[in-house]
């Protein structure tokens, strides 16, 4: 063969990415599975390998960025020791005092707080929008405004926002743009394709899996994320624990097979839901019903398996509900192995709905990894007996 036309290498599918990225058997003795560098420090006497303190680097959590930089599509990832400190991180590398931040309102709560509440002592100041549309993020927009933040979609409501628009809008007024993309994670979305700077994610949730550990990652660009490294990351103390890393890693190689049963079994049974008698609505953004369906599918190649329901009944008669589901215990977490319940609009008031945006009686439900005719069963036999109370 003639050696100046070799074939093209081929680009690795998220699977491959998810199962042999960065393992290095050779580098191991061949293990399959790489070990866990469980420690603080590195000496380096004899040999100079860059490595340090744990803080700053080490080679177990240096494989679950790399992995997870991979099927984002960017450059570097920064692990973390929670969801919360990645997103602060991200907000704190781009703000400064007095700025500005555009914020949609249903936003994760503890992002919601961070913005509002803690980081107005330093003169900080969010508006919060609804998200619908790029023109709202526009029309928010201040001379002072660093960063328009996304979560898409929003994990109460299901609302999109659209991020072409939005990183497009933002890249022409040298704003940056964050995203959260823990619901869809990058086997079904990757925000950096669309323009956005920043991907956040909580790993705690469907990149890990198994419900745990709490973890948090950053991606983006090498520029962007070599300062966090020292910086948000380093001087915070927020790094992330090797064991934590390996636990994350073990996660990722399952993350493909997970993410296809999650969707496949909310699919089921959201559609299962938007046609039963008691049920008034079904917020996913997998129906066709969805207001911003098109906007999904233009975005987003799959579905994950967290959705919500307003049934019809009284908040006592939900609150029932809640307690005689056999297969989803009541907890406020999402992205295991486990299916989940919880409530997020049962005790809102009129005015409390309307201004957050969360209908009255929401409850929210993650699809775990159990069998989808079970759980259709339970929750079938949950709105019955709702209705018989």
């Amino acid at each position: 063969m003639d050696e100046t036309r070799k074939p093209a290498e081929r680009a690795m599918s998220k699977e491959e990415i998810c199962t042999h990225l960065g393992d290095e058997y050779d580098r191991h003795l061949g293990a399959i599975v790489p070990p866990i560098f469980q420690n603080t420090l590195f000496t380096r006497k004899t040999t100079d390998h860059g490595y340090s303190y744990t803080r700053a680097a080490n080679p177990t959590i240096e494989l679950a960025e790399k992995k997870i930089a991979a099927l984002e599509g960017a450059e570097e990832a920064r692990c973390f020791s929670s969801g919360m400190a990645a997103i602060t991180a991200a907000l704190m590398t781009v703000m400064e005092k007095d700025c500005h931040i555009v914020c949609p309102r249903n936003v994760y709560p503890p992002t919601k707080a961070f913005l509002d509440d803690y980081m107005a002592k330093f003169g900080v100041d969010t508006t919060f929008v609804s998200g619908d549309s790029a023109d709202e993020f526009e029309r928010a927009l201040r001379p002072n405004t660093k960063a328009i933040y996304l979560e898409t979609p929003l994990s109460n409501v299901f609302a999109l926002q659209d991020l072409r628009a939005v990183s497009a809008l933002a890249r022409s007024r040298g704003i940056v743009t964050i995203a959260d993309n823990s619901w869809a994670t990058p086997m079904y979305q990757n925000p950096i394709a669309h323009g956005v700077d920043l991907v956040v994610h909580s790993a705690s949730k469907y990149l890990g899996g198994h419900s745990d550990i709490i973890a948090g990652v950053m991606v983006g660009s090498r520029e962007r994320l070599e300062p966090v490294t020292h910086r948000e990351r380093g001087l915070f103390g927020a790094s992330m624990d090797p064991h934590q890393a390996w636990l994350l890693i073990r996660g990722l190689r399952t993350l493909p097979v997970r993410m296809r049963q999650h969707q496949e079994s909310a699919l089921r049974i959201a559609a299962f839901l938007e046609a039963h008698p008691l049920v008034e609505r079904v917020l996913y953004p997998g129906l066709p019903s969805h207001p911003q369906y098109e906007l999904g599918r233009s975005q987003m190649s799959g579905y994950s398996g967290l959705l919500g329901f307003v049934p019809k009944g009284s908040r006592e008669a939900i609150a029932g509900l809640m307690k005689a589901l056999r297969l989803f215990e009541e907890g406020p977490s999402w992205g295991g192995f486990e299916s989940l319940v919880n409530s997020p609009g049962l005790w809102l008031d009129e005015e409390a709905s309307r201004r957050s945006g969360i209908p009255q009686g929401l409850l929210r439900v993650s699809i775990g990894l159990e069998h989808a005719d079970a759980l259709i069963e339970d929750l079938d036999a949950a709105l019955h007996g709702m209705k018989r109370g």
